[in-house]
């Protein structure tokens, strides 16, 4: 009994691990938006971003990643046969891809805090799909275990990431035809 308790409480700060990471992005977007504008803006909008930012990374994403974690590992050290499974050995190369863009974030949490964006706002929305394409994944993987077509998994994964990366040129061109 006590394992579903554990198995619910991952699946709700996944929920809030993965809202911190959509939503971070989109606030590193706001930032590099910001710091292209005229002040008294740039200060004010900067300013106000920046403190969101440092609420949500602090207070919400990363415990809700360190708690996903420690979960996870404990749910691993209670079933370690899991571990032989095909299904989760792919899934566990998405969580470390999803650690790996969550560090890649921290970074660039840490140049915005400064005033410093490497990326520029076309760059941070491409960038914010990365989240997505692995909770796609991964939510297919978990549900569909060994029952997946990889032919059609694969298909199916560069179909969504095409579809998403047309909708970023298309917001594009909309956001330039409305500044005209």
């Amino acid at each position: 009994m006590a394992n579903l308790y554990i198995k619910a409480l991952h699946i709700i700060f996944i929920v809030t691990w993965f809202a911190g990471l959509f939503y971070i992005v989109r606030l590193f977007v706001y930032q590099t938006e910001a710091l292209d504008k005229p002040e008294p803006e740039k200060s004010i909008l900067g300013t106000q971003l920046a403190l969101m930012a440092k609420r949500l990374w602090i207070i919400i994403t990363w415990p809700s990643a360190l708690i996903t974690l420690a979960l996870g590992i404990s749910m691993i050290i209670q079933y370690p046969d899991m571990l032989q499974l095909p299904f989760m050995q792919i899934k566990l190369c998405f969580v470390l891809l999803l650690y790996g863009y969550h560090l890649y974030c921290h970074r660039l949490y840490k140049e915005l805090q400064n005033g410093v964006a490497r990326l520029n706002s076309i760059q941070l929305r491409i960038l914010n799909e990365v989240a997505t394409l692995v909770l796609i994944s991964v939510v297919f993987l978990i549900v569909l275990k060994n029952q997946l077509d990889w032919i059609k998994g694969t298909a199916g994964f560069v179909l969504v990431t095409v579809a998403l990366m047309l909708g970023i040129k298309g917001y594009k061109k909309l956001r330039e035809r409305k500044k005209k």
